[in-house]
This record gives structure tokens, C-alpha cells and sequence, in this order.
């Protein structure tokens, strides 16, 4: 199977991704900077406010992008996402009082809250072999990872030269390199879908999210996750510099161990999930994630933080890594960037859920109480998981459609690929239909014509 990057149009994509990525990563630490610089020992308190702002930006915005990214031209939308990031970064420098940074935050992040969703569905489009597909998908985890890696280092080695400002400056350039890349590819035109508009076209992303069992099981799993993952990036360094009494190199080689775990799955899962099923891999990860938590609860120790953040690194990636090939099979391409959009708010606000237990009860609590509350989370997602997505749900499905009074645009002949008896060949067209009770079985999803999951046959 050849590597995606193969592809040229995938490769420049990827790449416009890396370089958003780095930039992005060396503004979120000239961020803490500037923070510290307007509100000195409040610093904390102001990052915490402006995670919050992130946080809503992308669970409020994304399900509208979603909603109508399929009606805008694609590559229109993700150049101009990229420079209006690039322009509001670049404001960041001049800011003077605290509430610039929440606006100019809120604004960098709705314009990703756009973008990220709608670049992620535009990849099957450019892959749809599900082997290749899977392989670019752990090229996206395995450059998540090394952004978390790399991003201190190159900072900490920048600012020995330049000021921090200068890190916003060099982020503004990399959303302009990356909007220059997807500038010079040929993107696929986003397939149109079949929906009027209105709350019902803003809505369904959510709604055929919650309509699809192993979609719920996946947010379940995401709450683990996001458990795991919030313990990781709001303790790390209390538990290095104040259980562990530990210098600031101890807290990168923490978060090296988290890496590592991750990385470690995202370079030898594709291989797996091209021979067995996602669904054992994903609930393994919650699995694990629960494992390291409650590992946590035993005495610190270094030795005991680095195992406990390499298997927490090995679970998260179970779960993330495989997570696009959940969200490419529950969807017609037309609604794709809908429920991706859908699937990047939900996770945010698991997140959300996640930083704010995190940082509460271990703040208030103690880390012992915040790894077993944590724990807790993680297990109890796990076993809803397991329950929400049937072991032995198949992908085609039979079901029956009642008598269908409507009026909307037909594409049948490409766009609709299972059959209805006399909707066939048709061209496209808009007028009143009515159509018959069918009974019949196809690679089912929710869409205008599959308003909910058919129940299980006793």
C-alpha cells in the first residue's frame, strides 16, 4: 500500500497542516508570555479565561461552518480562514489590555473552528481508499504529537534571539504558507447535499451524530480522552515541580513520555486496522486510559509519572487515531463536513468538561483526588462505550422506508447509491414526490432520506 504522501495533492496539504501547526505551537507560549507581561501573577487566571473563550469559539462555531461549508467553495473557504488567522495574530503584539487577547482569541479560533473540520473532511475526498486514509490519519496524530514535542524546544531556542512577539509574527507567516499551499493544490468540490437549509440544515451534523450508535459510543470515548488528556496538560508540571520537586527539564521529558506513547501507536495502528475492526482498538484505549489513571494513585514517584504518562500517550492515540474512519463511513459525502464539524464541537466540549475537573479538583483536591476522579470519568465513558456501539453492528442495514411526501433537489444517479424502486436514472430535480413504502439494505448512514437508526430486529 503506497504511503498518502505519494499523493501530491495530500502531500501539500499535510504540509500546509505542519507548518500551521508549528506556528501555532510557538504562539501558544508567546501567549502564556504576553499574558504574564499584562497581568504579571494573574497570568494564570487570564491563559484559563482565554482557553475558555477557545473552547466556545469552537464548540459554537464549528456546527455553523459545517452546516454550510458544502455550499461555499472549499478552497475559497479554507484561504481566507487562513489569512484572517494570520491578520488577527498578527494584532496580538499590539494588544494593551486583557480583554484584546480574549477578543483577538475568540476570533483566531472561530476562524480554526472553521478550517480544522472542514480540512479534515476534505482529506477522504482526496483518499477514499481506506487504507491510505487511515495511514494519513496517523500522520495527522503523529503531527499533533510532534508539535507538543518540538514547539518548547524551538521556543525556548528562538527566545534566546528574538522577543516573544516576534513567535506571533512567525505563526501569522505559517497560516500564510499554509494558505498559500492549499492555494496551489486542486481541491475536490464539496458534494452538495440534499438539505433546504434553515435549523434543521444548521442541526444535523449534531443530530445525525447523536442518531449514530458508534458515533455515540466514540464521544463516550472522548470524555476519557479528554480525562486523560486534560491531567496531562493542567498537572504535569505540579506534579513534577511540586510532588516531584523536580526541575523544568523533568516536566518536558513528562510530556516526551506522553508523546511517545501516542507516537508509538500512530506509526503501527494503520497496519492493525487494515486487518481487524476499529471498535476493539478504541475501547483497548479507554481501557488503558483508565489503567494509567488509577496508576496515578500510587505513590509519586518519578518512575511511576513516566509510565503512567507513556500508557495514557498509548491510549489517547487508540481513540483518536482510528476516529476519521468512524465519521467517513457514518456519512455521505455531501454531509461530511457537517458531522465533522459536529464531532470537532462535541470533542471540545469534553475537553472543556476535562480542563475544568482537571484543574478544579486538583487545585482544590489534590492530585490523588483528580486522578481518581478522572479515573472514574474514564472508566464509566469506556463502559458506556462498550454499551452505546454494538460489538456486531454491521455497515449495511435493513430497513424500511414509510410513505415519503416531499419536495426537494433529486440526485439520485451518483450522490444517492442505493436503491428506492422508481427513483433510479433520474436527473436532477425539484418537485413534490411521493414515495411508496420500500424494505430494502445499503452501507447505511443518516441523511435527508434516514432520519434515525433502525431498531435491532428481536
Amino acid at each position: 500500500m503506497s504511503s498518502p504522501l505519494s499523493d501530491p495533492t495530500y502531500r501539500r496539504l499535510f504540509s500546509a497542516q505542519v507548518i500551521a501547526l508549528a506556528g501555532t505551537g510557538l504562539s501558544t507560549i508567546a501567549l502564556a508570555l504576553l499574558a504574564y507581561e499584562l497581568a504579571g501573577d494573574d497570568a494564570g487566571l487570564v491563559l484559563g479565561t482565554a482557553l475558555a473563550f477557545k473552547m466556545v469559539a469552537y464548540i459554537g462555531i464549528a456546527p455553523i461552518v459545517g452546516a454550510f461549508a458544502d455550499k461555499l467553495p472549499r478552497k475559497a473557504l479554507l484561504v481566507g480562514l487562513d489569512v484572517f488567522r494570520a491578520l488577527a495574530v498578527l494584532c496580538l503584539p499590539l494588544v494593551t489590555e486583557i480583554w484584546q487577547i480574549y477578543v483577538l482569541i475568540f476570533l483566531i479560533n472561530a476562524c480554526s473552528a472553521g478550517f480544522t473540520p472542514t480540512f479534515q473532511a476534505t482529506i477522504p475526498d482526496i483518499l477514499p481508499d481506506d487504507a491510505r486514509y487511515t495511514r494519513a490519519l496517523a500522520l495527522s496524530r503523529l503531527a499533533y504529537d510532534l508539535e507538543n514535542l518540538l514547539s518548547p524546544l524551538i521556543a525556548a531556542a528562538a527566545l534566546i534571539v528574538i522577543s516573544f512577539n516576534s513567535l506571533f509574527v512567525f505563526n501569522a507567516v505559517t497560516f500564510l504558507i499554509s494558505a498559500c499551499l492549499v492555494l496551489s493544490v486542486q481541491l475536490p468540490a464539496a458534494q452538495a447535499n440534499e438539505r433546504n437549509g434553515g435549523w434543521g440544515n444548521l442541526t444535523f451534523g449534531i443530530r445525525a451524530y447523536f442518531s449514530t450508535p458508534r458515533l455515540r459510543g466514540l464521544l463516550a470515548l472522548y470524555f476519557a480522552v479528554a480525562a486523560a488528556g486534560a491531567m496531562v496538560i493542567v498537572n504535569t508540571v505540579v506534579y513534577v515541580r511540586e510532588y516531584l520537586q523536580a526541575s523544568e527539564s523533568e516536566t518536558a521529558l513528562a510530556f516526551a513520555a506522553f508523546g511517545a506513547g501516542s507516537m508509538i501507536v500512530a506509526l503501527s495502528l494503520p497496519r492493525l486496522l487494515d486487518r481487524f475492526p476499529d471498535r476493539p482498538f478504541m475501547l483497548a484505549g479507554g481501557g488503558l486510559l483508565t489503567i494509567g489513571l488509577f496508576i496515578g494513585l500510587f505513590e509519586p514517584t518519578w518512575f511511576n509519572m513516566l509510565v503512567t504518562w507513556f500508557i495514557l500517550g498509548i491510549g489517547s492515540s487508540l481513540i483518536q487515531t482510528p476516529s476519521g474512519r468512524l465519521l467517513k463511513l457514518s456519512a455521505g459525502e455531501g454531509d461530511r463536513p457537517a458531522l465533522f464539524a459536529a464531532q470537532f464541537a462535541l470533542s471540545h466540549a469534553a475537553w472543556l468538561f476535562g480542563y475544568i475537573l482537571a484543574g478544579w479538583v486538583g487545585g482544590t483536591l489534590g492530585l490523588t483526588a483528580a486522578f481518581l476522579f478522572l479515573g472514574i470519568i474514564s472508566l464509566v465513558s469506556t463502559v458506556i462505550a462498550a454499551i452505546l456501539w454494538p460489538a456486531d453492528e454491521p455497515t449495511e442495514l435493513i430497513h424500511t422506508h414509510v410513505e415519503l411526501h416531499h419536495d426537494h433537489l433529486h440526485v439520485h444517479d451518483k450522490h444517492h447509491q442505493h436503491g428506492h424502486e422508481g427513483w433510479e436514472g433520474e436527473p436532477p430535480h425539484r418537485h413534490p414526490h411521493t414515495h411508496e413504502p420500500t424494505t430494502h439494505s445499503h452501507p447505511f448512514v443518516i441523511d435527508l432520506h434516514h432520519h434515525g437508526w433502525p431498531r435491532a430486529k428481536p
